[in-house]
């Protein structure tokens, strides 16, 4: 029997986060495993855990253990030999140097580092396997519940080759079953980027399976003057040359026949996506702007690369070109975020994106070590809170110290809804001792008591920063508007947050001539709340005001576990580069009259175009949404490109500090977060405002049947849960019912075996 405990004490000195494991599970032995995809465990944990009879070992996947990555050969491994010869015929001996162990299951796992990050988890090679019924299929010991595709066919999709990146986790050897066939876990090797895309595109080139092409927007109208009712879009589906587009983009045909191989932009060997049937399957996670492991239609190519993504533009083009004839082009069918209209087939809805992916969390410099120092120091490590709460950070700093070339400046409005007892007071406490120790007293602030307290606070300070939990509370009085100092408080903070590159006048005070002035006030806002109480204090009014739309929304996690956090002092590094700003001033005039004159942090030539498009892509967005009188995309997108601009400012900031440039990177990331939590609030949103308490309890419904689909499927949920969470009248309950049944939104069924009915209800489009 080996002994589990020095092994995983070798395994932790190699730099690898090893935590026990349930074998037949085959899953982390560990109750909040997750906070160890961000730090190492200590000796002390190791010892405690391979103490208590634990008989299995697993290790975290991604930049935790030095960016290792595990490829999965499952179902007995029975494409490995494909892939081995394909890895060896571009690079021979590459093989050679990897670990590799043999799984319980008869798979194998092929284990390295990479020199640069990774992404998470990947599906490489699928296989599409039709079925003659709907029965459970059973392969290599796994069972498959078969779906119907299209054209009626009962299938499954098996996955043979799939991949552990950033935050996965998997069973390794000596546990059970595990088996090292070559190299060892404590000398793992690291392979370069390109060496990485070899081992992995030779598994795509296995891929079997393709999906459906995500639809598109249906952003152009069948028109009168078009053959069978054909659009733009379907007509370039049909006959567009679209392979003439990829080449001028830079992709060439690497593999002619009935499955061709593409490569992207920038590469010389290998491949980047497949071709079949028209349906273009990207699987490289480096071909921006396509995704990964994502299918796209002609019309899809031809709008991501000519258009930017804007669908009706895209689609106006191609009626100037003659495809579909349609004369009059709609814009794009953008949802409405409230209606009181019936569903039907062609009802227009808001997406949810889910959750915030965890790679946005990620700003290289200053933020990443201010939040990690605060995920060191936390009883209850969460990244969200720690991650804005370094961003708002650095924002502070660098307020009236720099600009870009559209004289953005650096202040922003974040507000992080995670629940009771998540640690949201932990990254205001070290945001204000870090302050402190740089020599910033008075800075901060934690509530708005008033609007005149507000500019009395920047008055003193012209760049504070504002650290308030509960922000529901005032967006619940704003709501309700009955309260004129509450309005005050919400008309001040909308002209602060553009008045950063302006004078900001005061009200004038009694027993005063003058108004006095403020000139390039920075104000930035860390707030948090609750995430229900939040959104049910949201109303129409408050969507369209103007505050929503100025404000980054991001929701954290479930409740990290508690853990064994040290008390450590703000590390010199974190203090010098915060003493740096305080002491860098830009400008000209003593204390009394400082004119601040702000450094232009300037762009490099594709960050500023990737700017620009972004700017025409938000635009797009509004035009389409005014012409829709959709005044909350209005509101939202109006403000989407500006707070692209500050967050790639900052990034500059915090990757470097003295001679901060605005790149590709640090655009592509702000650009991907603004679009995020604005896809985001708006698809919360959705799901929360109401017009009427009527329309409210509707909602109410629909968001418990929803959270039950999500647990249990397919199964009908009984009255008397819905009635415990929701104890309302019978009445209202008959009402709530038969306004969602006539809606086609829920199905209600009452079914009598002889005791007492039973009332059940499920949502529809499970």
């Amino acid at each position: 029997m080996p002994n589990l405990k020095e092994i995983s004490c070798s395994y932790l000195k190699a730099g690898l986060s090893v935590l026990p494991a349930n074998v037949q599970l085959k899953f982390a032995a560990l109750s909040g495993w997750k906070q160890y995809q961000q730090r190492l465990p200590y000796d002390s944990e190791l010892q405690s855990w391979f103490n208590n009879g634990n008989s299995g070992i697993s290790i975290v996947t991604g930049k935790v253990s030095g960016n290792l990555e595990m490829i999965d050969f499952d179902l007995q491994a029975q494409a490995y030999k494909k892939w081995y010869d394909l890895v060896q015929s571009q690079s021979s001996g590459l093989i050679d140097k990897l670990v590799i162990e043999k799984s319980q299951s008869g798979g194998l796992h092929v284990i390295y580092r990479v020199e640069s990050e990774i992404c998470g988890n990947m599906k490489l090679a699928q296989q599409k396997v039709l079925l003659p019924s709907e029965d459970e299929a059973e392969v290599c010991g796994k069972k498959y519940k078969p779906r119907k595709d299209k054209d009626g066919n009962w299938f499954i999709i098996l996955t043979l080759i799939e991949t552990r990146g950033e935050g996965g986790l998997f069973l390794c050897a000596p546990s059970p079953g595990y088996e090292l066939i070559q190299g060892q876990f404590t000398e793992i090797p690291v392979l370069t980027a390109s060496e990485r895309d070899i081992l992995l595109e030779a598994a795509w080139s296995l891929n079997e399976f393709i999906p459906e092409p995500t639809p598109e927007p249906r952003s152009e109208p069948v028109t009168t003057s078009t053959t069978n009712g054909l659009r733009p879009g379907d007509d370039y589906n049909s006959r567009g040359d679209f392979k003439a587009v990829l080449i001028s983009h830079g992709w060439t045909l690497a593999q002619a026949g009935e499955s061709e191989r593409w490569r992207r932009p920038g590469k010389e060997i290998g491949w980047s996506a497949s071709l079949k049937d028209r349906t273009f399957y990207v699987f490289s996670t480096n071909a921006y702007p396509f995704e990964s492991e994502k299918a796209y239609s002609p019309f899809g190519i031809y709008t991501l690369l000519e258009h930017n993504g804007d669908y009706s533009r895209a689609a106006q083009a191609l009626a100037s070109q003659g495809f579909g004839k349609a004369e009059d082009i709609s814009t794009v069918d953008i949802s409405h975020i409230i209606t009181n209209e019936p569903d039907d087939e062609d009802e227009r809805k808001v997406s949810d994106p889910g959750q915030l992916p965890v790679e946005l969390l990620n700003v290289p410099g200053f933020v990443n070590e201010l939040r990690d120092h605060m995920l060191e120091t936390a009883p209850h490590p969460e990244p969200v809170l720690s991650f804005f709460g370094a961003l708002c950070e650095q924002a502070h700093l660098a307020g009236r110290k720099v600009r870009d070339d559209h004289d953005n400046r650096t202040n922003l409005y974040v507000l992080a809804l995670a629940f009771p007892g998540c640690g949201k007071d932990h990254p205001r406490k070290v945001n204000s001792r870090l302050l402190q120790a740089a020599g910033l007293e008075g800075v901060t602030a934690d509530g708005f008591a008033s609007g005149e307290g507000i500019e009395d606070k920047l008055f003193l300070h012209p760049s504070s920063l504002f650290q308030t939990d509960e922000i529901d509370s005032l967006i619940t009085s704003t709501s309700k508007g009955k309260d004129a100092r509450i309005d005050m408080i919400m008309n001040i903070l909308l002209k602060m947050f553009s008045a950063s590159n302006s004078i900001y006048s005061t009200r004038l005070k009694a027993g005063k001539k003058d108004v006095g002035s403020i000139d390039q006030p920075s104000l930035t806002i860390y707030g948090t709340a609750v995430p229900e109480n939040y959104y049910e204090a949201l109303s129409s009014k408050m969507l369209t005001n103007g505050f929503f739309a100025r404000m980054i929304i991001v929701e954290s996690g479930p409740r990290a576990p508690e853990c064994d956090a040290v008390f450590r002092e703000i590390p010199e590094s974190l203090i010098r580069t915060a003493k740096y700003w305080v002491n860098f001033n830009p400008g000209n005039g003593n204390l009394s009259n400082f004119h601040p004159v702000p450094i232009c942090v300037t762009h490099t030539d594709a960050a500023k175009a990737l700017q620009r498009d972004y700017g025409r892509l938000a635009d797009g967005i509004y035009d389409n949404a005014q012409d829709q009188g959709d005044l909350v995309t209005m509101a939202v997108w109006s403000r989407a490109a500006e707070k692209a601009r500050r967050l790639a400012l900052i990034y500059a900031c915090s990757e470097n500090t003295v001679n901060p440039v605005i790149t590709e990177a640090a655009v592509k990331w702000a650009t991907c977060l603004v679009t995020y939590t604005t896809k985001r609030m708006l698809f919360m949103a959705s799901q929360y405002v109401s017009e009427s308490d009527f329309h409210a309890n509707c909602q109410k419904l629909l968001r418990i049947l929803r959270e039950w689909q999500k647990k249990k499927k397919d199964a009908w949920m009984p009255f008397w849960m819905i009635n415990r969470k929701l104890p309302w009248a019978q009445r209202d309950h008959e009402e709530v019912r038969t306004a969602l049944l006539n809606q086609r939104k829920i199905e209600y069924v009452e079914e009598t075996t002889g005791g007492p009915t039973k009332k059940l209800y499920r949502m529809i489009g499970r």
